[in-house]
């Protein structure tokens, strides 16, 4: 039963399990993206290829040991990676320490091993979309749709039924899909958001049931609003990420190359992609990834939603 484990003994291998989950979020971050198998080859130097040794792959430690640069070839390693390692560790002792810990200690731990599982899949699939979308401006369906059905498989766990979560699901993506894919395109002539932020709330529908999926988008708005406006503050602008823009250079050289028969047939599919042509000017036409903060949001729905909802609903009938 949960309760014959000490609570330091859960915390302790929450920590280590999430730190490894951790350091495979960063080959998935970086070759997803890319279209690059996360299986084969092994780890390596990203600049030089020379495979990694397991003892400068340990998380956070190999970074610092080797002061943030490649044994094979000296050049710099992102921070990005021992950050990524830490946020799996710390989001996978919050795992236990709020929604395992808490559990009736009678709980088998088959079950309280299930429900630790399976958010703490949730929870590394979200971050790994979040630093994916904030770079290419891009959220996997491998990671959307796959933690949706996820989300349908798990939903017992969260005290929904199944039909609840596809309810959820189908709401999720309606209020992205209709009023920011349909209809503003039509208005505006540009989408108001991507396809898939609209999978990313389904995401949250699935897990969390129609009301969780609006305060999802809801708190994702609040919070990615705030945010532009502090980038405008603080830079005066919004600028692309460079990997958008290296790659839509990259397409250019392609349909340079191409037959004109060719070339006519990819611009027709490039057309309903709006990362295909450069940001306009103005605040309006700048594109900022929402991903990462509806990724926020359904962390915080995930940790301190339901709480939040019920103190609301608890304070709002007196």
């Amino acid at each position: 039963m949960l309760g014959d484990v000490p609570l330091p003994v859960l915390y302790g291998f929450a920590l280590i399990f999430g730190l490894l989950w951790g350091s495979f979020l960063n080959v998935v971050i970086y070759r997803v993206p890319r279209g690059k198998s996360v299986v084969r080859p092994a780890s390596c130097c990203p600049a030089c290829e020379t495979p990694i040794r397991p003892w400068d792959n340990i998380p956070v430690l190999g970074w610092l040991l080797l002061r943030g640069k490649a044994r094979c070839c000296g050049v710099a390693v992102s921070p990005r990676y021992p950050l990524v390692e830490a946020i799996g560790g710390v989001l996978s002792v919050a795992i236990v320490h709020v929604l395992i810990a808490p559990l009736d200690p009678t709980t088998s731990l088959a079950r309280a091993g299930a429900i630790y599982v399976a958010d703490l899949a949730l929870v590394l699939g979200l971050v790994a979309a979040a630093f994916i979308d904030l770079e290419h401006m891009i959220l996997p369906d491998e990671i959307t749709l796959g933690g949706a059905v996820l989300g349908f498989a798990t939903a017992s766990f969260r005290d929904l039924s199944f039909v609840d979560s596809l309810i959820g699901a189908a709401v999720g993506f309606g209020v992205v899909w209709l009023p920011f894919i349909v209809i503003y395109p039509r208005l505006r002539g540009g989408a108001g958001m991507g396809l898939g932020d609209a999978k990313l709330l389904l995401l949250a529908g699935a897990w969390f049931g129609w009301g969780g999926a609006l305060v999802v988008l809801c708190a994702g708005a609040v919070q990615g609003t705030l945010a532009a406006i502090g980038l405008l503050v603080v830079r005066g602008k919004i600028e692309e990420p460079e990997a958008v823009r290296l790659e839509r250079e990259e397409i250019r050289k392609e349909l340079e190359a191409m037959t004109p028969e060719e070339r006519a047939e990819a611009e027709k599919e490039l057309a309903d992609d709006p990362l295909a042509e450069e940001a306009g000017e103005g605040f309006g036409q700048a594109r900022l990834a929402f991903g990462p903060f509806l990724v926020l949001a359904t962390l915080e729905y995930l940790f301190f939603g339901r709480w939040a909802v019920e103190a609301f609903f608890g304070w709002a009938g007196g």
